[in-house]
């Protein structure tokens, strides 16, 4: 969903399914992407990456952009602590879905809201647990196959055919999973004193 230049919330993100969460709210918005260098500093937890580049997105694009609201979110799947990212292709798809077969993974999503004129800044982070069922190589690459989440942190959508990889998911924020969570991005916009509920 695009908005006119005026807008003023702004979804710092390049995600399709970030774009698509947000629209559920039937709010007008724009896109701008981040310019962000999502790369880990070494020894930093998948939480710490989570947090730093949600609020990085959003404090970039609220530079450029200083009347706005902007809405930042990341996400980093985590396994025994370590950070699993999107693969990018099909080998590591396959390699991260061995990984996690029979496992508890955690998604970690934050969130952050901030404008810079006037200045406002408030975060969130949900975490996500989400069992995987005992996954054989066949059924990886069928999933991989019909579906090529290569652009989805942990090469699972749960939104689409990646739920039949799953034994449970437990979550007060059912849309964190799926890349940004709406419960906390609504409680944050509204303590910036933007109701989603209002008549914009």
């Amino acid at each position: 969903m695009n908005a006119s230049p005026l807008a003023s919330l702004i979804l710092g993100s390049t995600s399709r399914y970030r774009r698509e969460l947000l629209a559920r709210l039937q709010l007008a918005f724009e896109v701008v992407a981040p310019r962000v260098d999502e790369t880990p500093r070494p020894g930093e937890a998948p939480v710490a990456l989570a947090c730093r580049l949600a609020a990085e997105k959003a404090r970039d694009v609220a530079t450029r952009h200083p009347a706005s609201l902007v809405i930042g979110s990341d996400q980093v799947a985590d396994l025994d602590g370590e950070a699993i990212g999107k693969p990018g292709d099909h080998p590591r798809a396959v390699g991260q879905l061995r990984a996690m077969s029979g496992r508890e993974v955690l998604f970690h999503t934050a969130v952050c809201v901030a404008r810079h004129e006037p200045a406002f800044e408030a975060a969130a982070l949900v975490t996500v647990k989400v069992r995987f069922r005992r996954l054989s190589d066949g059924e990886i690459e069928r999933y991989l196959q019909a579906e090529r989440p290569y652009d989805c942190a942990g090469s699972a959508k749960s939104e689409g055919m990646g739920i039949a990889l799953l034994q449970a998911i437990e979550s007060d924020d059912p849309t964190a999973l799926v890349g940004l969570p709406l419960i906390r991005t609504c409680e944050l916009l509204r303590q910036a004193g933007f109701d989603p509920l209002a008549l914009q």
